[in-house]
């Protein structure tokens, strides 16, 4: 009997061992709650966040752009293959202004500011007669055909790709048009330029006529 109470006061391996766990847990559980410190990689994105603010503040000068087309060109070399990037850019005032520009970079932003600047660079301006085209017209360049027509208020730009693009960057609200040529996105753009760089008002017929 004298044994017994002897060993029960004591402590076995298992329950020191039990005992000590919860304090060899304490570091562990405080990596763990440094992990989710990582969060600061929200406070990364957080500063992401801010540049992205930064650049919405930017002042807006009024120009509306679009990207037509981005074309990936690979040059196979001896170590494998090079990629180069080529964007189609259309820029606009929407009020008779409209400019086409094409960039080409080894990344595609890159590319796509090239074209941004030379459009900008190439604004010109169009004849419009309100929120339509005065007449019809025919706009041709390399393989492309483009027929422009003017339509009545509420018909809206009955268009799509490249030439929709350009009828809205120009302003134009109610159009009808046809592709009638190649459907290569620089070829219909510039057709449409093209189209819309012939229109002329009742005014320039009449000086022409004078």
């Amino acid at each position: 009997m004298s044994t017994e109470t002897n060993q029960t006061p004591s402590t076995t391996p298992s329950e020191a061992s039990a005992s000590a766990s919860p304090a060899n847990d304490g570091p562990s559980g405080g990596y763990r709650g440094q992990g989710g410190n990582r969060g600061q990689g929200g406070n990364r994105g957080s500063r992401g966040g801010n540049r992205g603010r930064r650049e919405e503040e930017k002042p807006d000068d009024g120009i509306f752009e679009k990207v037509v087309f981005i074309n990936r060109c690979a040059k196979v070399v001896k170590g494998g293959r090079r990629f180069s990037f080529s964007a189609l850019v259309v820029v606009g005032d929407r009020a008779g202004k409209i400019g086409v520009g094409y960039g080409k970079a080894n990344e595609v932003p890159e590319s796509i500011r090239k074209g941004s600047e030379g459009a900008r660079r190439n604004l010109e301006p169009i004849k419009l007669k309100g929120d339509t085209i005065p007449h019809e017209v025919l706009g041709e360049a390399d393989g492309g055909k483009v027929l422009l027509r003017p339509a009545t208020t509420g018909t809206g730009i009955i268009a799509g790709g490249g030439v929709r693009a350009v009828l809205e960057a120009a302003g134009v609200h109610n159009v009808l048009t046809k592709s009638l040529g190649s459907n290569n996105a620089n070829a219909v753009v510039n057709a449409t330029l093209d189209g819309l760089r012939k229109l002329k008002t009742f005014e320039d017929y009449k000086v022409l006529r004078s």
